[in-house]
């Protein structure tokens, strides 16, 4: 221990010292950084970090069966295990560090799993079947939301009678208040499996519908939003173009026809939800200014729709005009959090999918580090005694990195070595197939004659595509709070809604919530207790 605090007293006093100087702070933190590197040669180091990590999992043995009163579910679209260990490397170096020793928040979560993603048709799936898997309990077809494997893709006819619940509406029926905050539109893949049954996921509006299907009576995806769960809580994303009948000016880009409205049937989908909801407490919003003049205990439902389709990349955010995935999560909780039964959230970071699929790696992975901060801002708000929060993605990309970069490397960097084949640079981060393919005189593009640490550089890729794929290996599923012991091991992703829904006593198993002898559920317990014992995890 000595090492520790010899460490601790060297900071201090060089703190003190260049404070006293006046010295650039960021030299001092390379001076301070340079004095944690020397401790990595001590072997005591090591020691030292294992025992404290080894005294922290053997408390891990008093395992916390309380009854989660509220649940959150974080999905990372496309955030396979080689993207959450880039985004762990990249948080350290966005704060100066080498980034390898970095933790993300995720990381500190106490049990971590995996799942196995595939579809019922498909070795290596897409967000809609595996939405439907994490979200409704219930394995199925690739391209299909919210209804089971018997429902063919793009079959109307197939819709009826195949219907699957969500765990979204499992928490409402049972009393809870429930949100849906994305990076995406908000009738994207993913959050359309929390509310919508349909056989074809690029139904986004009845304008993207065959005639045969809305004769047979399926609906769009964006009407169901508002008609199957009518008293969602907060809904918060991108997608308004959706809502609005065809040919209406967007809000924001009134000059940009691309971004009118889609709609058949001259419907304002947004409009009867306003009028619904007028004398609920309920309010629209469509801009940042918007949404933080509200006093989230004065707001009962709401509706944000912040771009006619995706919200931008963090990298390429409006900061006036767009909420980060963070300030979004922060308002939702805050309006969700004051019933007294609790509630379900479900927040997506969507984005880290399209960075990969556009072979634009730096977008994904700060797209990754920014729902991390979501992570952060979401456990600063509830407690590990009464809520169960779960990480985990959808699917993996044949996104990597190599290259026996040293430590500390940027991760957008070049490899330290050059190829022995055409004797040219290659970046650490490459793809398997994508845009990144790019051959310049009949010979791989030599990539230190462009900027390959550039926000929209796309990295090389094995094969050429237009987009770049899915990955097919198991994803990791992080969890913390009442009963997340048991998202352990190797598991069918479908497993997740279950084990959830098990820990907040909804949907179908709710006998031990009756007879469980174990610890009693938070909701009997004072929040001056519960403040307490979150006081005392915090210092533990």
């Amino acid at each position: 221990m000595l090492t520790k605090y010899i460490l601790i007293f060297h900071f201090i006093i060089n703190v003190f010292i260049y404070l006293i100087l006046g010295h650039n702070l960021t030299f001092l933190c390379k001076h301070v950084f340079l004095r944690l590197v020397e401790q990595e040669k001590d072997p005591d180091f090591w020691k030292e970090w294992a025992q404290r990590t080894l005294k922290n999992a053997l408390t891990l043995q008093d395992l916390n069966k309380n009854v989660a009163k509220n649940i959150i579910l974080f999905l990372g679209d496309g955030m396979g295990v080689p993207t959450v260990t880039a985004a762990r490397i990249l948080k350290g170096q966005l704060s100066g560090q080498n980034g390898e020793e970095t933790q993300l928040e995720m990381d500190k979560f106490p049990y971590v799993a995996l799942s196995k993603t595939y579809n019922t048709n498909a070795q290596v799936p897409d967000s809609a079947g595996t939405a439907t898997a994490y979200l409704c309990g219930v394995k199925a077809n690739e391209g299909t939301v919210g209804v089971s494997a018997a429902a063919v893709k793009s079959q109307c006819n197939t819709t009826r009678g195949n219907e699957v619940t969500s765990i979204l509406k499992w928490a409402k029926d049972a009393g809870k208040s429930v949100g849906i905050v994305t990076t995406t539109r908000v009738n994207h893949a993913t959050p359309s499996a929390a509310y919508a049954h349909c056989v074809d996921r690029d139904w986004y509006s009845d304008g993207d519908m065959p005639a045969e299907a809305l004769q047979s009576g399926c609906k769009d995806i964006a009407r169901q939003l508002f008609e199957n769960i009518p008293d969602i809580d907060v809904i918060m994303g991108g997608g308004r173009r959706n809502m609005y009948p065809r040919n209406t000016p967007d809000v924001e880009y009134p000059g940009d026809k691309k971004h009118n409205g889609t709609r058949k049937d001259g419907r304002n989908l947004v409009g009867e939800w306003t009028d619904r909801m007028k004398d609920k407490r309920g309010y629209y919003v469509w801009n940042r200014k918007d949404l933080f003049s509200l006093n989230p205990n004065n707001v009962d439902y709401l509706l944000g729709l912040f771009e006619p389709a995706d919200l931008p990349y963090e990298l390429e955010r409006n900061k006036e005009t767009d909420p980060s995935l963070t300030e979004m999560v922060d308002v939702a909780i805050k309006i969700l959090r004051k019933n007294e039964r609790g509630f379900y959230l479900l927040v997506e970071g969507g984005r880290i999918d399209h960075g990969h699929h556009d072979g634009k790696a730096k977008q994904a992975l700060h797209e990754a580090v920014e729902m991390d901060r979501a992570i952060t801002r979401a456990g600063l708000l509830t407690s590990i005694y009464d809520t169960l929060t779960v990480v985990t993605a959808d699917h993996s990309h044949v996104f990597s990195f190599g290259g026996y970069t040293h430590r500390g490397n940027s991760i957008f960097g070049l490899a330290p070595i050059m190829s022995d084949i055409d004797q040219k640079p290659f970046t650490s981060i490459l793809y398997g197939n994508g845009p990144g393919f790019k051959f310049v005189n009949g010979a791989r593009e030599n990539v230190s004659t462009v900027d390959y640490e550039h926000n929209n550089y796309q990295a090389q890729a094995a094969v050429p595509l237009s987009m770049e794929t899915h990955g097919g290996e198991d994803v990791a599923i992080f969890s913390k709070g009442p009963l997340a012991h048991l998202l352990h091991g190797v598991q069918e992703q479908h497993y997740i809604p279950h084990v959830m829904a098990y820990a907040a006593c909804i949907g179908q198993n709710k006998d031990h919530c009756h007879t469980n002898s174990g610890s009693p559920s938070l909701s009997h317990i004072s929040p001056t207790l519960a403040l307490l014992l979150s006081v005392k995890w915090l210092l533990c």
